[in-house]
């Protein structure tokens, strides 16, 4: 089963709906355990399979694998609250340093590196992997449509980050790409805001294609 804390938020919400799609069991979690049944009982009409919902803590106990997609303010807050529920599971971090300025979006300098290698340093006897920080929420959201893009994946545990691109592939015109060690996804996170930007400009949803390889 997939644990999704933070899973009433649009990224997490998109991400569960497709993985429900692929016939996965999902749980959605969310800080109101009323809110976390009620979006999994919304996702269970789109998708066709039945979805289980709760609070954050549930969904950290009853999946095998967990996917944070929370705001960064609460990255640090949350993680430690869940640490004990999470050990021994692998562990995807969506999570991505954002500033959202009148103007433009940026992203934080985070002193760990990224958030994903704070993530492992917060939960030392996890398998942290860093994946889907740049598929827009939107696109997974129109669950009838393919989505065209890469999900650059990022972990020190090969078998996770293994696992974790055939997850990724099983979202509709979705490749998974293996951008290696844990410390690169700041790199990948970095370029969320880039790509927020561009949306803002082009009023778009832009993503990723990596082409050569």
């Amino acid at each position: 089963m997939i644990g999704v804390i933070g899973g009433t938020g649009p990224e997490g919400r998109g991400l569960a709906t497709r993985f429900a799609l692929a016939g996965e069991c999902v749980f959605i979690g969310s800080r109101n355990s009323q809110k976390g049944q009620e979006v999994a009982e919304e996702i269970s009409e789109s998708s066709g399979n039945l979805i289980q919902g709760g609070n954050n803590e549930e969904a950290a106990q009853k999946g095998d694998v967990i996917i944070i997609s929370v705001p960064y303010e609460g990255h640090v807050t949350i993680l430690s609250k869940l640490e004990a529920f999470l050990k021994n599971k692998i562990v995807i971090n969506v999570v991505a340093p954002l500033v959202f300025g009148k103007k433009f979006i940026s992203s934080i300098t985070v002193e760990e590196g990224s958030a994903a290698e704070q993530a492992q340093l917060l939960l030392p006897d996890s398998k942290v992997v860093g994946a889907f920080h740049n598929i827009s929420a939107q696109d997974l959201l129109r669950f009838q449509e393919k989505v065209s893009c890469d999900v650059v994946v990022c972990s020190d545990f090969l078998d996770s980050k293994k696992y974790v691109m055939q997850l990724a592939e099983k979202i509709n015109g979705v490749r998974g790409v293996d951008g290696g060690v844990l410390a690169n996804s700041k790199y990948v996170e970095q370029l969320t805001a880039l790509l927020l930007n561009i949306n803002k400009t082009y009023k778009s949803h832009s993503s990723i294609k990596i082409t050569g390889i």
